[in-house]
């Protein structure tokens, strides 16, 4: 169908007029929260070449498109400000967010322990202890959360979507549960803006969270390709078993819910459902979620990151630390804001029924603890807050708040505990191994009964069940069936009973003397 020529330029000239109006990127709307003390990027698109004006407050900066129609400028570091005002982008157009306000940005990553929100009364996995009760006493207007909507990308994106939104009973339920209750124990201390950027998706591991030039700084990390490429020849199989596999389980799934609410509760611990086959698009696509979640977010400026993630990672425990370190690294080097601040939950207890060793989850933890010789990490050590049974534990507020602890302490230096008992070497005395501790000095304590979870071994390597005593600032470990101990382990097991703090309250981090 041919159109006549003035309806064609009409229409030529609507889209060219579309096209050239000026935006603010997605991060910069309603209810922003920009970084303090920091110079703050802002961006947009507007028509090639196009002179832009951006305008907040007192501050003031221009910048012309590119090519491409992007447009970038720099303000001047922002003192905190709850109040704010608008954000104005003005061109041949104008672009305005609305109550804009200055404050701390963190930025929360990971997979469904990070994307677990404050309350999900309709759904099946996440259910946050008190909900109600929190729900109802979340009136922050000056705590915002920005969701980047899920997207799976090839190639470097430059746009996510997603909206601020202020904390109120009526939305913070669709919040980050670790992310607000974090926000909300800084804000409390810090009186100021707190916004957090959540970007998470749940059951993916590290490597699609990694920059493509993460993924090259290695050649060790060419096996990630590798293995994705096998995964996708194999796609058509996989795709029929998997099918399969996920009708017969809902047969038998439903089998178990007509006997009762009992029998479907012991059938879905026992046999978790079956995942569809990965295929082109998949959340587990290599740098996939690098490319569609955190490069849009680019170079936003934030005071640092949380991170809960490595459960989709367990199996492979020894490829851990170093993919998680180079995230890490890249992240900073992407973001061009130096060594921010980067934190981590390490994971809970939780009994892996696909693990007949009982001691994956234990390796995957001290590939965490290992990225610690990053500078400016810290590890909230949540090992006694699991589930066995549930592999998203409840407590979401003790996990917030002992993130926050680390960021008070380290970021902001606000005087205050952060870590448990950390372990620095073992010596023997006859019989026994006495164990030397980092932040014992409050003192240490078992949990309502003796130490548990303390293991010894001879030179045969074969650890035993010991009996843990503590002495003063050390614990003294023994075992008949080890007369000349050489290595200790403590809590190494998927779910192990750990009950060792110190005088803090804060829990002792697994470990071992050996490298067995």
């Amino acid at each position: 169908m041919r159109f006549p020529l003035p309806c064609f330029l009409a229409a030529v000239f609507l889209v060219l007029t579309a096209r050239a109006d000026v935006t603010l990127g997605p991060l910069f709307a309603d209810h922003a929260v920009l970084q303090r003390d920091k110079p703050v990027a802002i961006w947009g698109h507007a028509s090639p070449g196009e002179t832009v004006t951006v305008s907040y407050l007192l501050h003031r900066a221009t910048a012309s498109a590119g090519a491409d129609g992007r447009w970038i400028v720099l303000l001047d570091a922002l003192a905190a400000d709850p109040v704010g005002g608008n954000l104005v982008a003005a061109g041949k157009t104008t672009a305005t967010a609305h109550d804009v306000v200055v404050g701390e940005v963190w930025l929360a990553s990971g997979q469904s322990n990070m994307e677990f929100v404050v309350d999900d009364p309709n759904g099946a996995v996440y259910h946050v202890d008190r909900a109600a009760e929190e729900v109802a006493a979340a009136n922050y207007p000056l705590i915002r959360h920005f969701k980047v909507a899920h997207q799976v990308s090839a190639q470097p994106a430059d746009v996510a979507a997603g909206s601020w939104e202020p904390c109120a009973p009526a939305t913070v339920r669709q919040f980050s549960a670790v992310a607000y209750f974090f926000a909300r124990d800084l804000y409390r201390r810090l009186n100021v803006p707190i916004g957090i950027i959540n970007s998470s998706w749940g059951g993916t591991p590290v490597e699609s969270w990694m920059s493509p030039a993460a993924l090259a700084r290695d050649p060790h990390f060419a096996m990630v390709g590798q293995r994705w490429r096998a995964n996708l020849a194999d796609y058509p199989r996989a795709r029929v078993a998997a099918e399969a596999a996920i009708a017969r389980w809902n047969q038998d799934a439903a089998a178990a819910r007509a006997k009762g609410p009992t029998a479907l509760a012991q059938f879905n611990q026992a046999h978790p459902k079956p995942r569809p086959a990965r295929g082109l698009g998949d959340s587990w696509t290599p740098t996939g979620l690098f490319n569609g979640m955190i490069n849009p977010l680019l170079p936003y400026a934030l005071r640092g990151a949380i991170w809960y993630q490595g459960e989709s990672n367990a199996d492979r425990a020894a490829e851990y630390h170093p993919l998680f370190a180079a995230m890490i690294t890249a992240w900073r080097a992407h973001f061009g804001q130096g060594d921010f601040p980067f934190y981590w939950v390490q994971l809970a207890n939780y009994a892996s029924a696909s693990d007949p060793t009982h001691q994956t989850w234990a390796f995957l933890r001290e590939a965490q603890t290992d990225t610690l010789n990053l500078p400016n990490t810290g590890q909230a050590v949540t090992i006694d807050l699991g589930d066995p049974a549930n592999i998203h534990p409840h407590n979401k507020q003790e996990v917030g708040r002992r993130l926050a602890l680390l960021a008070k302490v380290n970021t902001y230096g606000i005087p205050d505990d952060c870590s448990g008992p950390v372990f620095v070497s073992a010596n023997a005395e006859g019989s026994a191994l006495r164990l030397h501790f980092k932040y014992a000095d409050a003192g240490l304590t078992a949990a309502d009964k003796p130490l548990q979870s303390f293991e010894v071994a001879g030179a045969d390597r074969q650890f035993h069940p010991a009996a843990a005593m503590i002495a003063g600032s050390t614990v003294v470990v023994q075992s008949p069936a080890v007369p000349i101990p050489v290595a200790v382990r403590y809590a190494w097991r998927n779910a192990p009973d750990a009950n060792f703090y110190n005088g803090a309250g804060l829990p002792a981090a697994p470990f071992r003397s050996d490298r067995w």
